[in-house]
């Protein structure tokens, strides 16, 4: 069968392009990093010394504004004198799909993670610094994991590209690992929490969030399979790394068939999560999430184009090897330590 005969994906990965901002003055950008620790320390200096930990602050708007716009105004000031980086004009602004998915998973988590705390009686404050945890384990688990499994050799050849995120790059096994030692740091932080009883509720919202990134990887052509003439292949025309011949190869989905794994998973552990009342199995949820996206993950690799360049000859690839383990523990959690008949 011709390229022509199946679905042709050309996407334009920008969603909106918004036109450059002439700003009144120019912008200190040490200035606003000055005023971010300002923030910091005048809402601590807010919160009143009697307040108990599960209490949330009761501070007025005027002052919490006032010290937002204070902070501000006053770091722009110092570095009107001392020396500091400026820009004086923001844009052009061009917001891309994968990025507002991206956000968006990050959006229904919390909301989906609000309901859970609510009802375990955990408080806001609780939330919003778990969301800061998971936010930043996420990003930086999922950047170091693409650098140090899938092209180590280039980025240690070129350090300085280890931080160019917006080039692409991120990686779902070390988002993984970011994420469980983020959760292990964060109930460091809170009272009467354990590992197993935020790692059920996180996993969750990580399933509903894999699909809007998984669907975002499909907009940028990205993460594509290897060819194939089933009725649903794709013409990917501006996957990048291919030649102007093989972009016009009919291939497998693979992102989307990645994402429809993250939502029916995210199904089964919701029915579970409502079937015991909101109370699962202490490791029930986490367990079962490590089994079944990793099981899947580990065969819709076979479907997918090696990402390792070093693993080109290998039996099993990259993504499949990380797979295991985590596999693994997952299956052990189910059989060992998850009580059936005990609710958490």
């Amino acid at each position: 069968m011709q390229s022509s005969d199946y679905f042709t994906w050309n996407a334009d990965p920008i969603a909106f392009t918004i036109g450059t901002i002439e700003l009144p003055f120019p912008i200190a950008i040490w200035g606003i990093v000055a005023a971010f620790v300002f923030i910091y320390f005048g809402y601590q200096k807010l919160i009143p010394d009697n307040l108990s930990d599960r209490e949330d602050p009761d501070i007025p708007q005027w002052k919490f504004w006032t010290l937002i716009l204070g902070s501000f105004i006053l770091g722009q000031l110092i570095f009107q004198i001392l020396p500091s980086p400026t820009f004086s004009q923001i844009g052009p602004i061009q917001p891309r799909w994968y990025g507002l998915l991206f956000a968006s998973s990050f959006v229904v988590g919390y909301i989906l993670m609000q309901q859970m705390y609510t009802v375990s009686g955990r408080t806001q404050e609780e939330l919003d610094k778990l969301l800061t945890y998971v936010m930043i384990g996420t990003v930086v688990g999922a950047r170091l994991g693409h650098v140090l499994f899938y092209d180590p050799a280039f980025y240690f050849r070129y350090p300085s590209q280890i931080l160019a995120i917006w080039n692409g790059g991120l990686a779902s096994h070390g988002a993984a690992i970011g994420i469980i030692l983020a959760m292990y740091l964060y109930i460091n932080k809170v009272r009467e929490m354990n590992f197993l009883w935020l790692a059920d509720r996180v996993v969750i919202v990580v399933a509903i969030g894999g699909a809007f990134i998984r669907t975002g990887n499909f907009v940028n052509s990205e993460i594509i399979g290897r060819t194939t003439d089933l009725p649903w292949a794709v013409v990917f025309e501006n996957a990048r790394g291919l030649s102007a011949t093989e972009q016009m190869l009919p291939r497998h989905p693979t992102m989307l068939y990645e994402a429809l794994l993250c939502i029916v998973i995210f199904i089964i552990l919701w029915v579970v999560y409502k079937k015991y009342q909101s109370r699962p199995p202490e490791g029930a949820l986490f367990g079962s999430f490590l089994a079944l996206l990793f099981s899947g993950r580990f065969l819709l690799e076979f479907t997918k184009i090696n990402q390792a360049a070093f693993a080109s000859n290998w039996s099993i690839n990259m993504g499949q090897w990380l797979s295991l383990p985590l596999i693994i523990i997952g299956l052990w959690l189910l059989v060992k330590k998850v009580d059936w008949q005990r609710e958490s």
